[in-house]
C-alpha cells in the first residue's frame, strides 16, 4: 500500500446483539492500515479502561462544547451518556494512509453519510431475530424492561440495512469476518484508488 493514498474509510452498524464490535476487533488484528475509529465519551472510564486507548474521556460540557463547534462526524446520547467520533481525530488517521473503521449505529451511519464524506458501507445482520434475542439475553444484565428496549430497537434498525453499500450475516464469526475481508480488499482495489499504485507501477515499464 502506498504511503501517499489517502485511507479509507468504513461504516460497520448492526443491531446490538448482532456482532458488530467483536467482528472489527477481529478483523483489525487481521488486516494491515485498518483502524478502528477513536471515540470520545461523557460517560465516566469504567474499571480496565484506559483514557485514549477505549476512549477519550471527557467531560459533558467539554462534549457539549464541540457538539456546538461541529467537531464529531456522528455523536448520540445513548441512555443518558454521550458518545461521538471527532471528525479529526479520524482525518488524522485517515491522512497517514491508515484505513478507518467506525463501529456505528444506523443513526450515527446517516450523520456520516449527511457530512458527504466518501466512505463504504456495511450492514451486519443476526441469521434471525430469534438467534439475536438469545444471543442478548446471553451476554446481558439488563432487566426485562431494558431488554426489551433493545429488542424493540432491533426491530427498528434491520429494515435500514437497504441505506447501506453491503449486507452480511453473522451466522458464524470466522467465515463472516472472512466476508468482511473480502469487502474491504475489493474497496481497496478499486481503479481511481489503486492509481496512485498503478501509475508508479506503470513508470516502471516506461525506463
Amino acid at each position: 500500500m502506498s504511503s501517499r493514498r489517502r485511507g479509507l474509510l468504513f461504516i460497520v452498524s448492526a443491531p446490538s446483539g448482532a456482532g458488530k464490535t467483536t467482528l472489527v476487533e477481529h478483523l483489525v488484528q487481521i488486516l494491515p492500515h485498518l483502524r478502528m475509529s477513536s471515540s470520545s465519551t461523557s460517560r465516566a472510564a469504567r474499571p480496565g479502561e484506559r483514557d485514549g486507548i477505549d476512549y477519550h474521556f471527557i467531560s459533558r460540557s467539554q462534549f457539549e462544547d464541540m457538539i456546538t463547534a461541529g467537531a464529531f462526524l456522528e455523536w448520540a446520547d445513548v441512555f443518558g451518556n454521550l458518545y461521538g467520533t471527532a471528525a479529526a481525530d479520524t482525518a488524522a488517521l485517515m491522512a497517514t494512509g491508515q484505513d478507518v473503521v467506525m463501529v456505528i449505529d444506523v443513526q450515527g451511519a446517516r450523520q456520516v453519510k449527511a457530512h458527504g464524506i466518501d466512505h463504504t458501507s456495511i450492514f451486519v445482520l443476526p441469521p434471525s431475530f430469534p438467534v439475536l434475542e438469545r444471543r442478548l439475553r446471553g451476554r446481558s444484565k439488563d432487566t426485562e424492561e431494558q431488554m426489551q428496549r433493545r429488542l424493540a430497537t432491533a426491530r427498528a434498525e434491520v429494515p435500514s440495512y437497504v441505506e447501506y453499500d453491503y449486507v452480511v450475516v453473522n451466522d458464524q464469526l470466522e467465515p463472516t469476518v472472512v466476508r468482511l475481508q473480502e469487502i474491504i480488499a475489493a474497496e481497496r482495489s478499486r481503479t481511481h484508488r489503486m492509481r496512485v499504485t498503478a501509475e508508479e507501477i506503470l513508470a516502471s515499464f516506461q525506463r
